[in-house]
């Protein structure tokens, strides 16, 4: 029986550590250094404590990477939302539902179902035009989807599941 090459063992050896490096903590997330704006938990594999994951505005801020520009049916105009898509957010936590209850910091809750709402590009939005969006202004969070690229995405299913003013997020 031929050995391998110690060279051939190595890179492989190197290559595994590269890809399972990721993954060594994959269980824990950062704990929010600020004041706590969004709140998630459920089928999760990676939290910050108790079960949940827990962002500050920093944190989410980091993770915006995403900008969304087009009119929604409660704004004026088109709009430029700067923030992550959902699909980013759940990788992140480790989500493995099926569904996302999103709920708002006056209650209003409304259930997304996760493989449609990420197919069709729901994005959370932490910024509009450019400015930190306040909860006078729909802030901190709002789910948007990019309604102008696809009629259906004006219908009720998917308005209704525009929540905004998000505090927190549970997945089913």
């Amino acid at each position: 029986m031929r050995s391998i090459p110690r060279i051939v063992v190595c890179a492989l050896m190197a290559v595994a550590a590269i890809v399972l490096a990721p993954h060594a903590h994959a269980d824990a997330l950062p704990a929010p250094a600020g004041r706590v704006i969004l709140e998630v938990s459920g089928a999760l594999s990676r939290t910050n404590g108790d079960g949940k994951a827990r962002f500050d505005r920093a944190a989410l801020e980091a993770m915006a990477s995403h900008t969304l520009t087009t009119s929604t049916p409660w704004t004026k105009g088109v709009q430029t939302f700067d923030g992550f898509p959902l699909a980013a957010l759940l990788a992140a936590v480790g989500a493995s539902g099926t569904s996302l209850k999103a709920i708002a910091l006056n209650d209003y809750a409304a259930t997304l179902p996760i493989a449609d709402s990420v197919a069709a590009g729901a994005s959370v939005a932490i910024r509009q035009n450019g400015e930190p969006m306040s909860v006078r202004d729909r802030g901190p969070l709002w789910i948007v989807f990019p309604y102008d690229s696809d009629r259906r995405l004006t219908t009720d299913a998917y308005l209704n599941r525009s929540v905004w003013q998000i505090r927190e997020l549970v997945v089913d």
